[in-house]
């Protein structure tokens, strides 16, 4: 398939060297997605029908067989009859949800298994025959279980039935996903922007997708699932990153955080935006040749006030302004017996005295410098905040100390944030037509309103876990999240089997819950491989570096995860002991397999192994004990296959 392509002669098939060009791109585009992937296998699986789709159709003979093979993406051979097909489309879909109770028409379902790339098994389950016994798929839990290393892959092959309707669920619709730690949310929701874009590709096309993640870290991680299916157009970005109309190189203490990461902020900035309308006091007088055309102060003030009941952007209902005082001048010439014309009006608009009337009643804004203001001049915030945030609220966000400009402004993350929303009071944000927001649990309500602006039109994919909110704004309730993304109709789904943590390191971390999220259901751990969890007392940095050390004898990645301020030292004590390591988001090899995590880059992150040093240094390097509890709960489930916890200082009594 991709000989063909890159064989094919444009020369004499475009119009002009434009068009060349952009045939050229989609040629190149359509080559890097037909590339193979090493160790990647083009079928995992094979559906043998009991009666063909379709074979009461002449025009469909290619399946009157019956027999399917299913892979990552559809392949053809040389006379275009399809050889597998993508696991997407619809005659697929049974692979994933047909079972003994409802076999949907499916005979046989085989699963292959591979070693390296090479096939080195199969296995069988004749669901229409009810002489056969149901049994655990062997091959199934192998791949779930299977090692980590490198970046994240997909899941094709093992996608769960509960998982698959949250994938093939419609585009209209947006969904939010609970679920715990290793319940596969991330996978489940790049899956489902993979199925929306084969199903509905030229739309997407056209509006466009993105994937938000909490950190770059997490970006690189998750980078290479959506290239493997093929799907090479998805945008990536963290929320820093869609608000970034200022340089941030400043921060906030965790209460003025708080309260700029708060709703009611949004009216805050409303009003101190249309603070700067004011009703007309005079008249404006248009000159044109020897006429003199008036327009009173009491219809200038109509046309304001038409302007501002519409509740239309700021910048849009000020660029209307001078064609509505326009349009009044043009019905006095009309009433005078002149006829003006469409050229007539613009000219007006454009006159100096329509230019400085409308300067003057609705004054250009810049967003920066609005924020600026109200975080500076303690009256002007006062005045637009009352009886929205208390004297304490505002004294809180106001800057100890005034910045110069915009360009010499300490922007905070929520700053940034509040400039963004007084950019889209002045000019709408272009909406997409799909956003997956990951690790959705730690926004604050304004950075919902962000993400939210990106998919007015569009639906959203909301990921996360109320447990694993690690922002002392982190939100408690999915209901109250979504409205403020302004999908209040989303559907909550609530993932609760676990694919990757140990049943006994679940049930550990689990005796946090009633600490963190009381309302949760628990995860439960549905591997075979029961993995090993111990918990160690040591003394000094030496226990962990030889737990490390113990652990890279085994096959497959480690973490070792500390408390931010710990990282430090225990770099130095590996580096002391000749154990290489890696950082967050730098790919392991086979050489040097062991990354160093601070617990704050650790969300979304997993490993086979992971070494988590000193718990209670992770409760305490919060702000506070519920915001350290909760990293607690995503440290120690970032393993795989088992974890080792190692500790001098006592552990939090929450553990138990």
């Amino acid at each position: 398939m991709r000989a063909d392509v890159e064989s094919l002669d444009i020369r004499d098939v475009t119009a002009n060297w434009v068009n060349a060009q952009i045939l050229e791109r989609q040629i190149a585009a359509r080559v890097k997605a037909l590339a193979d992937l090493s160790d990647t296998p083009l079928f995992f699986g094979r559906l043998d029908y009991l009666h063909a789709p379709g074979a009461e159709r002449a025009d469909r003979t290619e399946e009157t067989d019956g027999r399917f093979y299913i892979g990552r993406r559809h392949v053809h051979d040389a006379d275009g009859d399809p050889m597998v097909v993508d696991w997407r489309a619809p005659v697929s879909q049974p692979f994933y949800r047909a079972s003994r109770k409802d076999p949907q028409g499916i005979a046989l379902r085989r699963r292959f298994g591979y070693t390296g790339g090479d096939l080195t098994a199969y296995e069988d389950e004749h669901l229409s025959d009810p002489a056969e016994a149901a049994a655990t798929s062997r091959l199934l839990q192998q791949e779930i279980e299977r090692p980590r290393v490198g970046p994240m892959r997909d899941i094709v092959a093992t996608i769960q039935p509960e998982q698959d309707e949250i994938v093939r669920s419609g585009l209209s619709g947006t969904v939010c996903v609970q679920g715990g730690p290793g319940t596969g949310k991330t996978a489940v929701g790049l899956h489902r922007v993979a199925y929306l874009l084969y199903a509905h590709r030229e739309r997407l096309a056209r509006t466009g997708t993105l994937v938000i993640g909490p950190n770059r870290s997490f970006l690189h991680y998750i980078g290479q699932v959506l290239p493997a299916l093929g799907e090479l157009a998805v945008q990536q970005a963290t929320v820093d990153d869609l608000v970034a109309h200022v340089e941030v190189r400043g921060t906030d203490d965790a209460a003025a955080a708080v309260i700029k990461g708060d709703a009611r902020m949004a009216q805050v900035l409303r009003r101190a935006l249309y603070s700067g309308v004011t009703m007309p006091a005079e008249p404006v007088v248009v000159v044109r040749g020897s006429r003199r055309w008036r327009v009173p102060a009491y219809e200038l003030e109509e046309l304001v006030r038409q302007l501002l009941d519409r509740g239309m952007r700021y910048g849009a209902a000020r660029e209307a302004l001078p064609q509505r005082i326009a349009h009044a001048v043009l019905v006095q010439m009309e009433r005078a017996g002149e006829a003006p014309d469409d050229r007539v009006q613009d000219a007006v608009a454009r006159s100096n005295a329509v230019k400085a009337a409308v300067k003057a009643v609705w004054p250009a804004v810049d967003p920066a410098k609005l924020v600026l203001r109200l975080l500076t001049d303690a009256d002007f915030l006062a005045a637009h905040a009352d009886g929205v945030l208390t004297a304490e609220e505002q004294k809180a966000i106001l800057w100890a100390r005034p910045a110069r400009s915009v360009k010499s402004a300490q922007w905070s993350p929520a700053d940034a944030v509040l400039i963004d929303e007084a950019a889209d009071l002045i000019q709408r944000t272009p909406s997409l037509g799909h956003v997956v927001l990951d690790e959705a649990q730690d926004l604050s309500p304004m950075q919902y309103r962000a993400v939210g602006r990106r998919c007015t039109t569009g639906s959203a994919t909301v990921l996360g876990d109320l447990a694993q909110g690690t922002t002392p704004w982190a939100t408690r309730s999915w209901r109250e999240a979504l409205a403020h993304l302004g999908k209040d109709d989303a559907v909550i789904e609530e993932l609760t089997a676990g694919f990757r943590v140990p049943a006994d390191v679940i049930a550990y971390a689990s005796r946090l819950l009633p600490h963190i999220a009381p309302g949760l259901t628990p995860v439960a751990s549905i591997r075979e491989n029961p993995g090993f969890f111990e918990i160690r007392r040591t003394t000094g940095r030496a226990g962990t570096v030889a737990a490390c050390e113990e652990l890279l004898r085994r096959e497959g990645s480690t973490g070792l995860i500390a408390a931010d301020a710990h990282v430090p030292a225990l770099g130095r004590a590996l580096a002391a002991a000749g154990v290489p390591y890696l950082s967050p988001g730098e790919e392991t090899t086979p050489d040097v397999r062991l990354t160093l995590v601070p617990a704050s880059l650790a969300k979304g992150l997993e490993y086979d192994y992971v070494v988590l040093d000193e718990p209670r240094a992770v409760v305490t390097g919060e702000p506070d004990e519920p915001t350290g509890l909760r990293r607690l709960y995503v440290t120690l489930t970032r393993a795989v296959s088992g974890l080792i916890v190692t500790h001098s200082e006592p552990l939090p009594p929450q553990l138990g």
